[in-house]
Protein backbone atom coordinates (compact mmCIF):
# COMPACT_ATOMS: atom_id res chain seq x y z
CA UNK A 1 0.00 0.00 0.00
CA UNK A 2 1.41 3.36 -1.01
CA UNK A 3 1.18 6.75 0.74
CA UNK A 4 -0.41 8.14 -2.43
CA UNK A 5 -3.19 5.57 -2.21
CA UNK A 6 -3.91 6.48 1.41
CA UNK A 7 -3.77 10.19 0.63
CA UNK A 8 -6.45 9.72 -2.02
CA UNK A 9 -8.80 8.34 0.67
CA UNK A 10 -8.25 11.31 3.03
CA UNK A 11 -10.69 9.93 5.63
CA UNK A 12 -11.44 6.23 6.05
CA UNK A 13 -14.79 5.64 7.79
CA UNK A 14 -14.73 2.69 10.21
CA UNK A 15 -18.03 0.84 9.88
CA UNK A 16 -19.66 -1.75 12.13
CA UNK A 17 -22.02 -3.78 9.94
CA UNK A 18 -25.21 -4.56 11.82
CA UNK A 19 -26.94 -5.93 8.74
CA UNK A 20 -26.40 -5.92 4.99
CA UNK A 21 -29.23 -3.54 4.11
CA UNK A 22 -28.24 -0.71 6.46
CA UNK A 23 -24.54 -1.12 5.70
CA UNK A 24 -25.21 -0.80 1.99
CA UNK A 25 -27.36 2.30 2.54
CA UNK A 26 -24.63 3.73 4.77
CA UNK A 27 -21.92 3.20 2.18
CA UNK A 28 -24.12 4.75 -0.50
CA UNK A 29 -24.56 7.85 1.68
CA UNK A 30 -20.81 8.06 2.34
CA UNK A 31 -20.08 7.72 -1.37
CA UNK A 32 -22.55 10.52 -2.17
CA UNK A 33 -20.58 12.61 0.32
CA UNK A 34 -17.41 12.04 -1.68
CA UNK A 35 -15.76 9.21 0.25
CA UNK A 36 -13.95 6.70 -1.93
CA UNK A 37 -12.90 4.04 0.60
CA UNK A 38 -14.66 2.31 3.48
CA UNK A 39 -13.45 0.03 6.25
CA UNK A 40 -15.99 -2.59 7.31
CA UNK A 41 -14.83 -4.25 10.51
CA UNK A 42 -15.02 -8.01 11.00
CA UNK A 43 -16.72 -7.57 14.37
CA UNK A 44 -20.19 -8.82 13.48
CA UNK A 45 -21.76 -11.80 11.76
CA UNK A 46 -23.00 -9.48 9.00
CA UNK A 47 -19.55 -8.15 8.09
CA UNK A 48 -18.50 -10.51 5.29
CA UNK A 49 -21.93 -10.52 3.63
CA UNK A 50 -21.97 -6.71 3.87
CA UNK A 51 -18.56 -6.49 2.21
CA UNK A 52 -19.78 -8.69 -0.65
CA UNK A 53 -22.91 -6.58 -1.07
CA UNK A 54 -21.05 -3.26 -1.08
CA UNK A 55 -18.51 -4.56 -3.61
CA UNK A 56 -21.35 -5.79 -5.83
CA UNK A 57 -23.45 -2.63 -5.65
CA UNK A 58 -20.69 -0.02 -5.43
CA UNK A 59 -17.78 -1.50 -7.38
CA UNK A 60 -16.07 1.90 -7.65
CA UNK A 61 -15.47 1.98 -3.89
CA UNK A 62 -12.33 0.67 -2.24
CA UNK A 63 -13.54 -1.64 0.52
CA UNK A 64 -11.27 -2.70 3.36
CA UNK A 65 -11.84 -5.42 5.91
CA UNK A 66 -11.07 -4.05 9.35
CA UNK A 67 -10.16 -5.78 12.61
CA UNK A 68 -8.30 -8.52 10.72
CA UNK A 69 -6.30 -10.25 13.46
CA UNK A 70 -5.06 -13.53 11.95
CA UNK A 71 -4.50 -15.43 8.75
CA UNK A 72 -7.90 -17.14 8.83
CA UNK A 73 -9.76 -13.83 8.99
CA UNK A 74 -7.49 -12.44 6.30
CA UNK A 75 -8.39 -15.31 3.96
CA UNK A 76 -12.11 -14.89 4.68
CA UNK A 77 -11.85 -11.22 3.79
CA UNK A 78 -9.87 -12.01 0.64
CA UNK A 79 -12.59 -14.45 -0.39
CA UNK A 80 -15.20 -11.72 0.20
CA UNK A 81 -13.46 -9.53 -2.37
CA UNK A 82 -11.85 -6.80 -0.29
CA UNK A 83 -9.42 -4.33 -1.82
CA UNK A 84 -7.18 -4.02 1.23
CA UNK A 85 -7.00 -5.15 4.84
CA UNK A 86 -6.67 -3.30 8.15
CA UNK A 87 -5.55 -4.70 11.48
CA UNK A 88 -5.61 -3.17 14.98
CA UNK A 89 -2.14 -4.59 15.59
CA UNK A 90 0.78 -6.39 14.05
CA UNK A 91 2.04 -9.95 14.41
CA UNK A 92 4.59 -11.85 12.37
CA UNK A 93 1.96 -14.48 11.53
CA UNK A 94 -0.39 -11.87 10.07
CA UNK A 95 2.41 -10.08 8.25
CA UNK A 96 3.55 -13.37 6.77
CA UNK A 97 0.03 -14.33 5.71
CA UNK A 98 -0.44 -11.00 3.94
CA UNK A 99 2.94 -11.28 2.25
CA UNK A 100 2.18 -14.80 1.00
CA UNK A 101 -1.25 -13.71 -0.28
CA UNK A 102 0.33 -10.62 -1.89
CA UNK A 103 -2.37 -8.28 -0.56
CA UNK A 104 -2.23 -4.75 0.83
CA UNK A 105 -2.21 -4.80 4.62
CA UNK A 106 -2.42 -1.69 6.80
CA UNK A 107 -1.36 -3.05 10.20
CA UNK A 108 -1.84 -1.25 13.46
CA UNK A 109 1.17 0.02 15.38
CA UNK A 110 1.54 1.75 18.73
CA UNK A 111 5.32 1.91 19.18
CA UNK A 112 8.67 2.19 17.43
CA UNK A 113 9.20 -1.56 17.85
CA UNK A 114 5.93 -2.30 16.01
CA UNK A 115 7.02 -0.05 13.14
CA UNK A 116 10.40 -1.78 12.92
CA UNK A 117 8.72 -5.20 12.65
CA UNK A 118 6.59 -3.89 9.81
CA UNK A 119 9.58 -2.35 8.06
CA UNK A 120 11.28 -5.77 8.18
CA UNK A 121 8.41 -7.00 5.98
CA UNK A 122 8.81 -4.16 3.53
CA UNK A 123 5.89 -2.05 4.75
CA UNK A 124 6.00 1.72 5.06
CA UNK A 125 2.35 2.60 5.80
CA UNK A 126 0.75 1.84 9.14
CA UNK A 127 -2.40 2.49 11.12
CA UNK A 128 -1.56 4.25 14.40
CA UNK A 129 -4.00 2.71 16.87
CA UNK A 130 -5.51 3.69 19.22
CA UNK A 131 -4.11 6.99 18.02
CA UNK A 132 -5.17 9.47 20.69
CA UNK A 133 -4.71 7.02 23.58
CA UNK A 134 -1.12 6.13 22.62
CA UNK A 135 0.06 9.70 22.16
CA UNK A 136 -1.77 11.27 19.26
CA UNK A 137 -0.20 14.30 17.62
CA UNK A 138 2.82 14.34 19.92
CA UNK A 139 3.68 10.71 19.19
CA UNK A 140 3.30 11.16 15.42
CA UNK A 141 5.62 14.17 15.51
CA UNK A 142 8.16 12.20 17.54
CA UNK A 143 8.05 9.20 15.19
CA UNK A 144 8.78 11.41 12.20
CA UNK A 145 12.42 11.75 13.23
CA UNK A 146 13.55 8.10 13.34
CA UNK A 147 11.10 6.98 10.65
CA UNK A 148 11.04 9.65 7.92
CA UNK A 149 10.00 7.05 5.33
CA UNK A 150 6.86 5.99 7.22
CA UNK A 151 3.30 7.24 6.68
CA UNK A 152 0.40 6.78 9.07
CA UNK A 153 -3.36 6.50 9.15
CA UNK A 154 -4.17 7.45 12.76
CA UNK A 155 -7.40 5.88 14.00
CA UNK A 156 -8.99 5.85 17.43
CA UNK A 157 -10.17 8.98 19.19
CA UNK A 158 -10.31 11.15 16.08
CA UNK A 159 -13.35 13.39 15.73
CA UNK A 160 -14.80 16.03 13.44
CA UNK A 161 -13.09 18.59 15.70
CA UNK A 162 -9.53 17.23 15.67
CA UNK A 163 -8.93 15.13 12.53
CA UNK A 164 -7.67 18.05 10.44
CA UNK A 165 -4.87 18.59 12.98
CA UNK A 166 -3.72 15.05 12.26
CA UNK A 167 -4.02 15.44 8.49
CA UNK A 168 -1.82 18.52 8.67
CA UNK A 169 1.17 16.47 9.84
CA UNK A 170 3.63 15.55 7.07
CA UNK A 171 3.71 11.86 8.02
CA UNK A 172 -0.08 11.43 8.09
CA UNK A 173 -1.50 10.21 4.79
CA UNK A 174 -5.11 9.80 5.89
CA UNK A 175 -7.25 9.40 9.00
CA UNK A 176 -9.65 6.75 10.19
CA UNK A 177 -12.74 7.53 12.20
CA UNK A 178 -16.34 6.72 13.01
CA UNK A 179 -17.84 10.11 13.82
CA UNK A 180 -19.73 10.15 10.52
CA UNK A 181 -21.06 6.60 10.97
CA UNK A 182 -22.23 6.67 14.60
CA UNK A 183 -24.64 3.97 15.76
CA UNK A 184 -27.41 6.47 16.49
CA UNK A 185 -27.17 8.02 13.02
CA UNK A 186 -27.16 4.64 11.29
CA UNK A 187 -29.88 3.21 13.49
CA UNK A 188 -32.15 6.14 12.72
CA UNK A 189 -31.40 6.01 9.01
CA UNK A 190 -30.05 9.55 8.99
CA UNK A 191 -28.52 9.13 5.55
CA UNK A 192 -28.64 12.82 4.63
CA UNK A 193 -26.85 13.76 7.85
CA UNK A 194 -24.26 11.05 7.25
CA UNK A 195 -23.76 12.31 3.70
CA UNK A 196 -23.27 15.83 5.04
CA UNK A 197 -20.71 14.68 7.62
CA UNK A 198 -18.86 12.74 4.92
CA UNK A 199 -18.80 15.76 2.61
CA UNK A 200 -17.42 17.92 5.42
CA UNK A 201 -14.73 15.34 6.22
CA UNK A 202 -13.64 15.26 2.57
CA UNK A 203 -13.41 19.06 2.31
CA UNK A 204 -10.16 20.87 3.00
Amino acid sequence: MSPEQLQSYRVLPVITANDVESTLALCQALARGGMTAMEITLRTDAALDSIRAVKAELPELQVAAGTVTNGTELQQAIDAGCDFYVSPGLTENLLQAAAEAQVDLLPGVASASDIMRGLDFGLSCFKLFPAVAVGGLALLKSLGGPFPQVNFCPTGGLTADNFREFLALPNVACCGGSWMVGAELVGAGQWEQIESLARDAMSE
